[in-house]
């Protein structure tokens, strides 16, 4: 699968053309050039998951790893290199099929969404850097070679979230992504080194029978080192504040970030390292396990109050990584039928999420599209002037709120069904925000298409459904998540070779669809009328408890104060003081002293000749003196 190059050089040379000349073409001849390179990309990465998974498997009924690609790039000993390839395998290879398409969506979308933007060109060169780095990512035969497309991907979110650079918002957003990501990926390079020092290897897949006994203890703690990159990239808490704010930029780079690429870098990482983890670390596993339940439960709480639909959604991402988290958190063996459930559910749920958050996220772009506002508030009604949007809006709301036969019942049961067989505790719990996930999704459905229609508004700009390059991507991804659930995702195999195989749990599905029914009734009852007195009355009893999941428990302020008050006003402020006082003092009291000396000597050298003789006649005459006496 030498062909495989494509994938990467195309989108590489879109952004090249763009980035260079982007200025001497048109919009239109701009948008096609980035949308043609990514439908190419589309077209072999669907090709080549059809010719890898219709390969014959192997013995024990697994598919055969593939490198078409691998050079040594930077030897450092015999054993200890930095190679640069490609790798193919199930999950890469669905990864690749994810991004792809996805991307491919928000191209098409944003010929209609950002048409007449100023900076189109130089929008769709970000977006094909952007797509090269994740793809580029997911590819990487080692993870010195992941950590280098890693940290691309930083640096491309930075560049779309910032695009519209001259709103101060936008500027802030896009240096609060970068430098809390920058933060979070120095424990991953850290980890990443400790990892290759003590293994004499970059692989993902270590080398059990030759590693020392120093490397399987080491182990663990590049691991955890390595989770806290991925707890960045992916927004876990708590370094999830990036992730709402990141809202700033276009609504289709939102698609982008949320669905397909940057916040599943993390989940990627676990993923890709399971063998390791679960080999020599399942302890640590066991703490991806917890941070995702946690986070998932606090941002499927601040979601419940929002009121910009964007950040909803944003918060529902962070929600939803969560629960990939904790499932890959909850393997006890790489084993299928023995506590390895999890990685399947885990992957299984990553592809259905990015196919109905893409389609969320699109349909918010077209809901702020016809009505040019974030707020609920200026929604209401808006179902008989965008039925396209609205009919499409729903089936992803269903998806996500675990209701057959959509695509995100199947994953989401999987990952319920690992839950409870590693402990009915956090089974219960991640049933639970299950249920609050159906309620807030459904809070939000109800406030943009039914509730009360803001008449004044719309009478200034009467909503109108989006154009076909717009309404196209959500029909596609649309009929994605209706029939994705039914794709057989036994495809994707654990470390021991053993394949996997869906089955639902009726015990555990029956349980989270009369959750979610009830959420979604609740929903309903509070939030379709016109009037909404229940929710009001919630409102005013528990005035306090509203107010402080709206501002995300203040979490924003407490980074504010850290950093502020104690970091910059007690750490940096007195060691500024020293710098500049004592550091800088002492050497320019000896710059100032080297001065002042040779002002009083400098006399000595006056280059007048006769002071010269008559300076080395008294100092000749004063050692025949001193040698007399």
């Amino acid at each position: 699968m030498e062909y495989t190059i494509l994938i990467l050089l195309l989108p590489l040379l879109s952004f090249l053309t763009l980035g260079l000349g982007g200025k001497w073409l048109s919009h239109r001849i701009a948008g096609l050039i980035g949308t043609t390179s990514l439908g190419l990309v589309t077209l072999l990465s669907w090709f080549t998951a059809g010719l890898y998974f219709a390969a014959p498997r192997l013995a024990n009924g697994t598919y055969e790893t593939l490198i078409p690609y691998n050079f040594r790039w930077l030897p450092f000993t015999e054993t200890l290199s930095i190679d640069m390839g490609i790798l193919l395998d199930p999950i890469s290879v669905m990864m690749l099929v994810v991004i792809s398409t996805v991307s491919l969506m928000v191209h098409i979308y944003s010929m209609g969404y950002m048409k007449g933007e100023r900076g189109f060109q130089r929008y769709y060169a970000f977006l094909s850097l952007f797509t090269m780095s994740m793809l580029g990512l997911v590819v990487a035969t080692n993870i010195f070679q992941m950590y280098l497309f890693w940290e691309l991907v930083g640096v491309s979110s930075y560049l779309l979230i910032g695009f519209y650079y001259t709103k101060p918002e936008a500027v802030a957003a896009s240096k609060k992504a970068f430098i809390v990501t920058r933060f979070a990926d120095l424990g991953f390079l850290i980890g990443i080194l400790v990892y290759g020092y003590y293994t004499g290897t970059y692989s993902f897949f270590g080398e059990g029978a030759t590693l020392p006994d120093m490397a399987t203890k080491m182990i663990p703690l590049a691991l955890g080192l390595m989770f806290i990159g991925g707890a960045g990239k992916s927004a876990m808490f708590p370094l999830h504040i990036w992730l709402p704010d990141a809202m700033e930029g276009p609504t289709p780079v939102s698609a982008l970030i949320h669905a397909a690429t940057m916040v599943v870098a993390g989940v990627y990482l676990v993923a890709r390292m399971f063998p390791l983890f679960i080999g020599y670390a399942p302890d640590v596993l066991h703490i991806v396990a917890y941070v995702g339940l946690f986070t998932a439960f606090y941002a499927a709480s601040v979601a419940c109050v929002q009121s910009d639909i964007k950040r909803v959604l944003a918060f529902s991402t962070i929600s939803q990584i969560g629960f990939m988290m904790v499932a890959l958190g909850v393997c006890t063996s790489s084993d299928p039928h023995h506590g390895g459930l999890g990685y399947m559910a885990s992957m299984f749920h990553l592809f259905t999420h990015a196919m109905f958050k893409a389609l969320l996220f699109l349909g918010a772009g077209s809901i702020i599209h016809a009505v040019h506002s974030n707020e609920m508030s200026a929604m209401g009604g808006l179902r008989k002037y965008m039925p396209i949007t609205h009919w499409t809006f729903l089936i992803a709301c269903l998806a996500i709120a675990g209701i057959p036969p959509f695509s995100g019942f199947f994953s989401k049961d999987e990952i319920l069904a690992a839950c409870f067989q590693f402990s009915p505790v956090v089974g219960w719990a991640m049933t639970a925000i299950a249920g609050m996930t159906a309620f807030y999704m459904f809070r939000l459905y109800y406030g943009i298409f039914w509730g009360t229609e803001n008449k004044e508004l719309h009478a200034a700009h009467t909503p109108h459904e989006s154009p076909l390059s717009m309404s196209f991507p959500l029909l596609f991804l649309a009929t994605i998540t209706c029939v994705a659930g039914f794709i057989p995702f036994g495809h994707f195999t654990s470390s021991n070779g053993t394949a996997y195989n869906i089955h639902l749990d009726w015990t555990v599905a029956t349980t989270s669809i009369i959750v979610a029914v009830v959420a979604i009734l609740l929903a309903t009852y509070i939030y379709k009328g016109e009037k909404q007195p229940v929710a009001n009355t919630l409102r005013r009893r528990f005035n306090g408890l509203w107010t402080a999941a709206y501002h995300r428990f203040y979490l924003d302020e407490v980074y504010q104060f850290i950093t502020h008050k104690i970091i910059f006003g007690c750490i940096s402020r007195p060691i500024a003081w020293f710098d500049r006082h004592v550091i800088d003092g002492t050497f320019d009291f000896l710059a100032w002293s080297a001065n002042a000396v040779s002002d009083s000597i400098r006399g000595l050298q006056s280059g007048r000749i006769q002071q010269y003789v008559f300076v080395f006649l008294l100092g000749t005459l004063a050692l025949i003196l001193l040698l007399l006496l």
